[in-house]
């Protein structure tokens, strides 16, 4: 089975890193990269979190802008078992997943699961109205890298912050 939702290309880099603040400030100052808004993503702001089919209880920071017309989101971890933790403790810090948009998570996990790929880890919940739904793969050893599947909300919650400070 061919998947459809890679033919839009890679929308998103991610890296998980140590600290979120000091790289934030390292992309801006050696790249012009910015701005960058911040986000907690942990409960309540996500309103569901999964690893491995059973629900979680997990926190880490985000930090999101755009090489051009790509997003990155750089990743801090705070607490709880996740794909970023794995990959921390397999690879070190560096690039974790790339992001593939989505119109339709459901169907889109539904084809993945018809081509022998399983959900690893998801959160939902997270636009203001609702919405948004993350979802990685089971990839890295078939791909080299994690597939990420995102519905993004319609409309975000204001950031925690921003860098530089406007």
């Amino acid at each position: 089975m061919t998947l459809p939702f890679l033919k839009n290309g890679v929308a998103q880099i991610a890296m998980v890193v140590e600290d979120l603040d000091e790289t934030v400030k390292q992309y801006y100052q050696l790249f012009g990269i910015g701005d960058w808004q911040f986000y907690t993503y942990e409960k309540p702001l996500v309103k569901y979190m999964s690893y491995h089919g059973q629900p979680a209880d997990q926190s880490f920071r985000i930090a999101l802008s755009y090489f051009g017309t790509t997003r990155i989101e750089l990743i801090e971890v705070k607490r709880g078992n996740s794909v970023y933790k794995d990959f921390i403790e397999k690879h070190g810090y560096g690039v974790q997943h790339l992001g593939f948009l989505v119109d339709d998570m459901q169907a889109a996990l539904a084809q993945a699961r018809e081509a022998g790929l399983e959900m690893i880890q998801d959160g939902s919940g997270f636009g203001l109205d609702g919405d948004g739904h993350y979802a990685y793969l089971d990839t890295e050893d078939k791909l080299g890298i994690t597939v990420e599947l995102i519905q993004r909300p319609k409309r975000r919650h204001e950031p925690e912050k921003i860098f530089p400070p406007i």
